[in-house]
């Protein structure tokens, strides 16, 4: 487990790298495809939230989910969702409420289920904090 941080950060250094000194004219990688820079900080959040490392997770995140558009709300609320969670790891129960009340927002008229399920998580770890006017306030948003 120790080891997970350090190649966590080399393998996305290596993305990072790719991306940004790719030659023209070359085959690229297949995922390049799909994920341009603002991709790229997302999955480096999510991957930092997952390994419980609130600190890098929560600027690059928050800032890659501040320029990314609510119309692809499936997609924006699901990377809400671990934005919240690092910030539940981070002890910022009032915030991961608040993100979370995003994510349910945007979940709302989503034709997929995904989101939702994520959202739960999330929720499942707010409820020890729901003497908390914020996070009760989510849990009752969102129902039983």
């Amino acid at each position: 487990m120790d080891q997970q941080p350090a190649g966590t950060d080399r393998a996305l250094q290596a993305a990072r790298k790719a991306l940004d000194e790719a030659p023209e004219g070359e085959p690229q990688p297949h995922w390049s495809a799909w994920v341009d820079h603002q991709e790229l900080d997302i999955m480096a959040g999510r991957c930092w939230a997952e390994l419980k490392r609130p600190l890098r997770s929560v600027p690059v995140l928050s800032r890659a989910l501040d320029a990314f558009p609510d119309e692809h709300a499936r997609d924006k609320s699901l990377y809400l969702s671990w934005l919240a969670e690092a910030y539940i790891t981070a002890g910022e129960v009032e915030q991961a409420a608040a993100i979370t009340r995003r994510a349910l927002e945007l979940s709302t008229d989503v034709a997929s289920i995904r989101p939702r399920q994520r959202i739960d998580v999330v929720l499942a770890h707010l409820r020890p904090y729901s003497d908390v006017a914020e996070v009760r306030e989510v849990l009752g948003l969102a129902g039983p």
